[in-house]
């Protein structure tokens, strides 16, 4: 997106977290994709990074001009300030930036902030509606609070790694950072309650209304989306193995092989059940009373899946999509980010958005999710270069105004 075009979606977007500035203390994957997403719908963002090289993320995975394209989506409308947290004077400014803030992200473990001066305890007298958003592997506090903690470690405690994998076979990672954006989203929320609660706040002795701490622990988000894992065991003593691309309990929902390729169906609702089996010419397992409901389909999830696998087989993935999509049946082909980029759905909603980075590429970046009717999010600066707004930034601070 070139700056005329910025300037022209920025003169007609009002975002609805306009007016609420933060301060990003975070680097890599989980504080910063809080602080985009909030970014993305208005809120100014300072991005505080080391004079050294930045944010590592910078230099992740494929770069160009010496700068990752991630970089490009993780950073977009935000303003990237220099200063060395472990220097004094620095943290001196930090405190005055974050004074006049409305919230504060930070990713560190556990103990530094405060080792800083950063704690809340020590912020928060200056201002007490700040909201702080801590996110770190295993939370403030507990027994495992000052281990070091990564997305995928945390994706493993939270139980999702043991099931990521075919019967018997190594479990193995999801192919992106699931932890820390989970993580991330679930500071989004915190903060978005946070803010509620400081709006109902206010009083005469407490103006702007009172803030507070939200602690997000990676493995906890990745552990809150676990479903009927913890309930069935606690109940039953069962515990949830690895199906590959089943979904166990639920039936018929599997990857069917085609010709060129593989099919997604989900055909567990019942009503869909009876239409997906007509629909392959299996009237006789449609019409079975035994499988009207989920538990009689489970009981005989792989006499279905075979019915349906030999249905699938001799047919390309267009003519099985074909066929279940004027049944109404979800049904779905495994997309590679080709398909995606070259998906005219996508386009129509606006996921696939154009930009132009610092040094003139253009580049398509990911829309926008929520979509907001009356305040959408927009893309109205592109990610900075190191330090690029410490004038406009520190000039502005009220020492200096």
């Amino acid at each position: 997106m070139s700056r005329a075009e910025m300037s022209d979606q920025a003169a007609i977007t009002n975002g609805p977290l306009t007016g609420l500035k933060v301060v990003e203390l975070g680097q890599l994957i989980a504080g910063p994709f809080a602080a985009k997403t909030l970014a993305d719908f208005g809120a100014e963002v300072i991005k505080i990074e080391s004079p050294s090289g930045g944010d590592p993320l910078r230099q992740w995975r494929l770069l160009h001009n010496g700068t990752s394209v991630w970089w490009q989506v993780q950073s977009r409308n935000k303003k990237s300030v220099t200063l060395d947290l472990k220097d004094e004077a620095s943290r001196a400014i930090v405190r005055e930036l974050i004074r006049e803030a409305d919230v504060l992200i930070e990713n560190f473990k556990p103990g530094v902030m405060e080792d800083w001066g950063l704690g809340y305890e020590t912020l928060s007298p200056n201002n007490p509606g700040l909201i702080m958003l801590r996110i770190s592997g295993y939370g403030q506090t507990g027994p495992y609070r000052d281990r070091p903690g990564f997305g995928v470690v945390a994706e493993a405690m939270g139980g999702l790694r043991h099931l990521t994998a075919e019967p018997g076979r190594v479990p193995v990672r999801v192919g992106v950072s699931i932890g820390d954006t989970l993580a991330s989203l679930h500071g989004v929320i915190g903060i978005l309650m946070a803010l509620q609660h400081r709006h109902a706040s206010v009083s005469p002795d407490a103006p702007k209304g009172r803030g507070q701490v939200i602690d997000v622990a990676l493995y906890e988000a990745v552990f809150n989306c676990m479903e009927s894992l913890l309930p069935e065991y606690s109940a039953f003593g069962a515990v949830r193995e690895a199906a590959g691309s089943a979904l166990p309990g639920i039936a018929p929902s599997n990857a069917y092989p085609c010709v060129d390729g593989w099919v997604l169906v989900a055909g567990n609702g019942d009503s869909i059940f009876k239409r997906l089996m007509n629909a392959i010419g299996r009237d006789d397992l449609a019409a079975d009373p035994a499988l009207a409901g989920n538990t009689g389909r489970v009981a005989r999830v792989n006499e279905i899946d075979a019915a349906i696998g030999a249905w699938t087989a001799p047919r390309g993935v267009v003519d099985v999509l074909d066929v279940l999509n004027q049944a109404n049946v979800p049904a779905g082909r495994i997309y590679m980010v080709k398909d995606i980029a070259e998906d005219p759905h996508y386009r129509a909603r606006e996921m696939i958005q154009p930009m132009t980075t610092a040094d003139g590429m253009r580049l398509e970046v990911p829309g926008i999710v929520p979509k907001l009717s009356l305040t959408p999010g927009a893309i109205t600066r592109r990610a900075p270069r190191l330090g690029e707004d410490n004038h406009e930034v520190l000039s502005a601070r009220p020492e200096s105004a």
